[in-house]
């Protein structure tokens, strides 16, 4: 791996008001990611996990800590400059239909975010989006239709082809197969974890599903109360866990192993 990592959140600490005073929802939180490493983000509502995506996105400035993705900061940079960062930054969403315009076809929403950051001359865009389509096992004919033509995990390859078009570094994956059918899950699953080997991609996944996380991560982090109670390699975390609370996410899932073979191949 390299020294430096491609992210490093280090100390964050946020806040929050509220009628009852101000309250905490990140405190002294650090996470790290190399480039080409699977990371897991784990942990109930309310444990902060969004925050920290919204804080590594640039979106939340935090209270305290320092934040670098690709050794930048993107707190420190200028409107043109947050421009080219959020090329290097993609979000891969839940709700891939609310996250696709239905005014658009499949085709134009693709073109748009070419066209947006210059990343293809006018004749060249059909053929940049028709190649972005066959990289996440969709036909490129389908490219006039538009977001309800398609199924749900349909509509989730088309979310990966639109952030996979700018050609990130890092890509965050918030819960992105909990709307889907268990069949479908590991095919999204395998894509993510091919299209991330195929590129190098740092890739932060946010999830609840313990199975899922064991299944695509290479180490996770425990989340509770806006805190990190537990880091590690992914197998030893999952199968021996250290802290309390850790061993009961692990208690509230009936069976994981049973859990796990549902979204294995062959399954």
């Amino acid at each position: 791996m390299n020294s430096e990592p491609l992210i490093d959140l280090a100390h964050i600490s946020v806040a929050f008001r509220s009628p009852a005073g101000r309250v905490a929802a990140l405190q002294d939180v650090s996470l790290c990611v190399q480039a080409g490493e699977r990371v897991g983000l784990v942990g109930e509502s309310g444990s902060g996990k969004s925050t920290m995506a919204r804080v590594l996105l640039g979106l939340q400035k935090p209270d305290q800590g320092t934040v670098r993705v690709g050794g930048v900061n993107p707190f420190a940079l200028s409107a043109a400059q947050r421009k080219s960062f959020r090329r290097s930054i993609q979000l891969v969403f839940q709700d891939p239909y609310g996250s696709l315009n239905p005014r658009l076809t499949i085709g134009q929403a693709l073109s748009e975010v070419l066209a947006v950051h210059d990343l293809a001359a006018p004749e060249e865009r059909p053929d940049r989006v028709a190649a972005l389509l066959e990289q996440v096992g969709l036909n490129p004919a389908l490219a006039p239709r538009y977001p309800h033509e398609f199924s749900g995990g349909q509509r989730q390859r088309i979310a990966l082809a639109r952030a996979l078009a700018v050609e990130p570094r890092v890509l965050v994956a918030d819960e992105p197969v909990s709307a889907l059918d268990v069949s479908v899950q590991v095919q999204i699953l395998n894509l993510l974890a091919d299209l991330q080997r195929q590129r190098g991609l740092a890739l932060l996944l946010i999830a609840h599903d313990l199975a899922v996380v064991r299944y695509c991560c290479d180490r996770v982090y425990v989340m509770h109360q806006g805190q990190v109670v537990e880091q590690g390699p992914t197998a030893e975390v999952l199968d021996h866990p250290r802290h309390p609370y850790t061993a009961n996410l692990l208690a509230a899932v009936p069976d994981l192993d049973a859990a796990l073979a549902a979204v294995e191949p062959g399954s």
